[in-house]
């Protein structure tokens, strides 16, 4: 397959004027799911496993059969793709989504979600495959090495921040309650940051205008989140730590 680059371009382009729109349009109102759904007959609703499971794995999926279709793609960029994308879209398919007890998701927002995930799947698989040129020498590159360690130590804070408030509750349980351990310690949104943190390793090991445009988005789309689940913190439990930030430690 050749490289569709002015494709590659402007679905990057598009993809961070999204992610400014996302934070623009609620700075004042919260995207309805999780605890911020409301409860009307009117929303339609898929169970979380379902829904998170749906909602992921296009994103998993899509680069996976434009590997298995790609006569000569890209050594480095299958490494970079499998080692980085495609690992965290395999834990967030079959390890988050099977384990989440979390609310059920409204159709509106999994379809919405799902079709973002269609088409970054594509956009990440794509450019790595079949546009991006590494040369023999890029993986003992320092951009190479800073991204991939950044990407590990998102990844890990991401999993251990879902596992803890994962064990907030038991089964059943709809009762919230403050969460504490690993970076629960020094901000509110300890999951968001680790998965923030792993899409800048991301872009940097890669070195991409898609990379880039994915972390932008991210950034965009679920810091917003966790500065008012800490406003949600703060007004429901008056001995919230004072010194816990919102979303970057020691900072906001």
């Amino acid at each position: 397959m050749q490289c569709y680059r002015d494709l590659v371009n402007y679905l990057s382009s598009g993809m961070i004027l999204a992610g400014l729109w996302h934070l623009y349009y609620h700075k004042k109102v919260q995207r309805a799911y999780g605890r911020y759904l409301g409860f009307s007959p009117q929303i339609r609703t898929v169970p979380a496993r379902l829904g998170w499971f749906l909602l992921e794995l296009p994103s998993l999926l899509i680069p996976l059969l434009l590997m298995l279709t790609s006569h000569k793609p890209s050594t480095m960029g299958k490494h970079l793709l499998l080692g980085t994308f495609c690992i965290h879209y395999f834990q967030r398919t079959f390890v988050y989504s099977l384990l989440t007890r979390g609310k059920p998701s409204p159709v509106v927002v999994m379809a919405s979600g799902t079709v973002f995930c269609s088409v970054n799947g594509f956009l990440q698989g794509h450019y790595l495959l079949h546009c991006a040129k590494f040369d023999d020498a890029w993986s003992a590159d320092y951009r190479c090495k800073t991204g991939l360690l950044l990407f590990c130590v998102g990844m890990a804070i991401n999993i251990h921040s879902d596992y803890i408030l994962r064990n907030l509750r038991k089964k059943g349980e709809i009762v919230y309650r403050i969460p504490t351990g690993g970076f629960f310690e020094y901000v509110s949104g300890a999951n968001f940051l680790g998965e923030i943190v792993e899409w800048f390793g991301y872009a940097i090991a890669t070195w991409s205008y898609p990379g880039i445009a994915f972390a932008v988005y991210s950034l965009c789309f679920i810091g917003p989140r966790a500065f008012y689940h800490h406003r949600f913190y703060r007004e429901k439990f008056k001995d919230y730590p004072n010194l816990r930030k919102a979303l970057f430690p020691f900072i906001c």
